[in-house]
């Protein structure tokens, strides 16, 4: 039998420099609202809501209670030729919050997925529209769609992609919006950066009628939390139009409150073709993923024959009834709880504290935008992410606060039934970590 370190050794971390980690490791071992305990019991306030999916705090005894009753009752379904009365249920409640003649719901199992998914999705609608030229997609530098090879082509994160290859080809990349010398320190959208969705008409130009959709994380959460510029997204929408692109909004962060709304089209006041969800849809409880698509979009595939299959794609787990009844008892918690307007008081609470950290050591810009906010620390000379992870690591064993670091940014993004107090206590956290870095 193995004994603990064994374990350890044998254990291989995602997006986690191991052979650091091993002999120093962070463990949580119980959670419970807006905290996890380490196995020795100490407090650890969650600043990110798990991994931007438990929305509603840890531990809920709604979510659980649901799960277990449906896996006594129903712990398999196929939906490949099947269906089952929670995920028929459930997409209607999704197809109902999502904006108006989006409402057909694909589901799979994760983010990356779920981009995956809206990616084909995008291909075979051009094709069953008899316009099969149109093979190229467009994702954004820094965007982040996920690990899988589609959701990985048009991500533009370089660490996530220059170790695999060529990945999928005809594709290409928008602008970030993100410009430090003229938007640093900004609170929420700022004025500066629509134009840089005119960049597609440059690709139009280029590519001609090959283009099948377009990528893009309304805020662009995993890169650093990056808001939308004034007027970007109404401008991408304009251009998708004119030139018959269809546009995917990658909502796995954003949808369920995190925008102080059920989802940023709603917030931005701009319907996508498509959205991805995944994340916030079980609290992150169950693995659950999927995709919004337009009636158009659904319509295109129908046959001449209705017996015939539609579109040749899916998971086994598509629409598992355990991460359906998940899904359904996180909604009710959401609606009950006005989780979705509390994000706009988060916000607000977060915007205030976090732009406070302005002139502490190493702080070289702010944002925030909804329920998130991240601090980009100044990188040490030749050595780009020692002192994010340095401050993660600072932050858990000194100030007992868990963080998300993704090199030299530090992001917020609290849970929605966060109090006044634990925003405080988080950035005060966070300032303690960066002067004990100075």
């Amino acid at each position: 039998m193995s004994t603990n370190a064994d374990a350890l050794a044998a254990l291989w971390l995602p997006f986690t420099p191991n052979r650091q980690f091993k002999p120093e490791p962070r463990i949580l071992a119980r959670a419970e609202g807006m905290f996890y305990y380490d196995p020795q019991g100490r407090e650890l306030l969650d600043g990110l809501a798990g991994l931007w999916c438990s929305l509603a705090g840890h531990g809920r005894k709604e979510i659980s209670s649901a799960v277990a009753k449906q896996i006594h009752e129903l712990d398999f379904a196929p939906t490949f030729q099947f269906a089952h009365p929670s995920v028929i249920e459930l997409a209607g409640r999704l197809a109902a919050m999502a904006p108006a003649n989006l409402d057909h719901v694909f589901f799979c199992n994760s983010g990356s997925e779920a981009a995956d998914t809206a990616l084909k999705i995008a291909l075979a609608y051009w094709r069953a529209k008899g316009q099969a030229q149109r093979t190229r997609l467009v994702g954004r530098v820094r965007g982040y769609h996920g690990t899988n090879f589609g959701g990985m082509s048009v991500g533009g994160i370089a660490n996530n992609r220059k170790a695999f290859g060529t990945m999928l080809g005809n594709v290409d990349h928008l602008p970030t919006t993100y410009d430090r010398a003229k938007q640093s320190f900004t609170k929420g959208d700022p004025e500066y950066g629509a134009h840089f969705a005119d960049a597609l008409e440059e690709l139009v130009m280029l590519h001609g009628d090959t283009i099948a959709a377009v990528i893009v994380e309304p805020m662009a959460g995993s890169t650093g939390v990056l808001p939308p510029p004034k007027g970007y997204l109404q401008r991408l929408r304009q251009i998708c139009d004119k030139h018959a692109i269809l546009l995917i909004f990658d909502e796995v962060i954003t949808m369920f409150g995190r925008m102080g709304t059920a989802t940023a089209a709603e917030r931005y006041q701009v319907t996508p073709d498509m959205i991805t969800f995944a994340k916030g849809v079980t609290n992150g409880a169950i693995p659950m993923g999927g995709v919004i698509a337009s009636k158009a979009i659904y319509d295109a595939f129908a046959q001449k024959d209705d017996w015939q299959i539609e579109l040749f794609h899916g998971y086994t787990y598509s629409g598992h009834p355990v991460a359906a009844a998940a899904a359904l008892a996180t909604l009710n918690v959401y609606r009950d709880e006005n989780l979705f307007e509390r994000g706009r008081l988060i916000e607000r609470w977060l915007e205030e504290a976090v732009h406070r950290l302005k002139g502490a050591p190493f702080v070289a810009d702010i944002r925030n935008c909804g329920a998130a906010a991240a601090i980009d620390l100044e990188p040490l000379t030749g050595a780009p992410g020692k002192r994010g992870h340095e401050a993660i690591r600072r932050a858990f064993f000194d100030e007992g606060i868990v963080l998300r670091v993704g090199g030299d940014t530090i992001a917020l993004g609290p849970a929605l039934i966060a109090e006044q107090s634990h925003i405080e206590r988080l950035v005060d956290g966070v300032d303690r970590v960066l002067r004990r870095l100075a």
